[in-house]
């Protein structure tokens, strides 16, 4: 019993300390809402989210490595953020880029195969622009985080 006790005060003090230090981590790495975060950003969060599970579940895994594991991590994020907005290249390897899916109201199915998006998604996405005449888009783009933009036609 005794024992137990020690190893639940053990995962507690864990969440106690890596909860402020991911807090902090996270406040450091910049605000995004989680729909809007490109690949790399959300692969590093799921990174973390992997780090600290294990910290936490296993007493055996030892507690500083995690730290620095997520320090390193964050700090791994926020060069690549730099090096994406400095060079075009990289940032056009580490996101998506935005894809023209319908242009004078014809869906551009070359564009949707190479983004994996069906006829139905498209349709549905503009739906929820308030667009049920697809005639009517000038033009509609899928965006980096996969939403929607559309210009519909002037008349």
């Amino acid at each position: 019993m005794i024992e137990f006790l020690k190893e639940m005060a053990v995962i507690l003090g864990r969440i106690i300390t890596i909860l402020p230090l991911l807090l902090i981590v996270t406040i450091f790495m910049g605000k995004r809402a989680i729909g809007e975060l490109p690949v790399f950003d959300f692969l590093i969060i799921v990174t973390l989210g992997a780090v600290v599970g294990a910290d936490i579940a296993d007493p055996n895994i030892h507690h500083l490595p995690t730290a620095v594991a997520i320090v390193g991590i964050a700090l791994l994020q926020k060069v690549v953020a730099k090096w994406k907005i400095s060079n075009r290249k990289v940032g056009r390897l580490l996101t998506f880029e935005p894809t023209i899916v319908v242009q004078n109201g014809v869906i551009l199915q070359g564009n949707l195969k190479r983004i994996r998006y069906s006829i139905d998604n498209v349709l549905q996405m503009l739906r929820e622009k308030d667009v049920f005449d697809i005639s009517e888009v000038e033009i509609a783009i899928v965006e980096s985080n996969g939403a929607i933009s559309v210009l519909e036609e002037t008349t």
